[in-house]
């Protein structure tokens, strides 16, 4: 071997011994339909505001957690507790990102399927319907069920997805309690 095979090699395994380890999104069932209205802590729709908190470096995008918050109004509490807004992780863009599947959606979005299982972007002024849990530091979060439709842009408020989600919640609600 030359020396400068040697040295390419040998910068090659250093920057595979080395390098951030990235692994893609995986999950063993996708909750879907019933089951996220369920299972959601609170469920809301809600309108993207403005960012809480801007991002870092507006020139890196993850698929990941952004480090950059935004702050949602919410329009309609249609599960769980009353909230009048919330912030979540997350980029603000100007395209929209509605799901490509028909309602009941069973699958995230578009924005979510780039690997890190969560959509993560959000049209400024746009509605979303979103499923709501508590993280550990007792914050709400959509990141709890992975590639599931969680965080959705609604077309408008007679979308058939937010309707579909009125109706199971109103189901879920009027169905006894079952003994534990």
């Amino acid at each position: 071997m030359t020396l400068t095979r040697i040295t390419m090699f040998s910068g090659f395994c250093a920057a595979m011994i080395f390098a951030k380890t990235a692994y893609p999104c995986s999950v063993v069932q996708i909750g879907a339909g019933p089951d996220i209205v369920r299972d959601a802590a609170a469920i809301v729709r809600a309108t993207a505001v403005e960012y809480a908190v801007p991002p870092g470096d507006p020139s890196i995008v993850t698929t990941g957690v952004p480090d950059s918050r935004i702050r949602f109004q919410v329009v309609e509490t249609i599960r769980g507790t009353a909230i009048a807004s919330v912030t979540l992780p997350g980029y603000l863009v100007e395209q929209d990102d509605f799901n490509d599947r028909q309602p009941p959606y069973t699958f995230v979005r578009p924005n979510g399927r780039r690997g890190s299982c969560y959509a993560n972007s959000y049209r400024r002024g746009a509605q979303f319907l979103l499923f709501l849990q508590k993280d550990k530091s007792g914050d709400f979060t959509v990141n709890w069920s992975a590639l599931s439709p969680v965080n959705e842009q609604l077309h408008s408020p007679d979308d058939p997805w937010l309707l579909w989600v009125r109706e199971q919640a109103r189901k879920i609600e009027k169905a006894p309690a079952k003994p534990k």
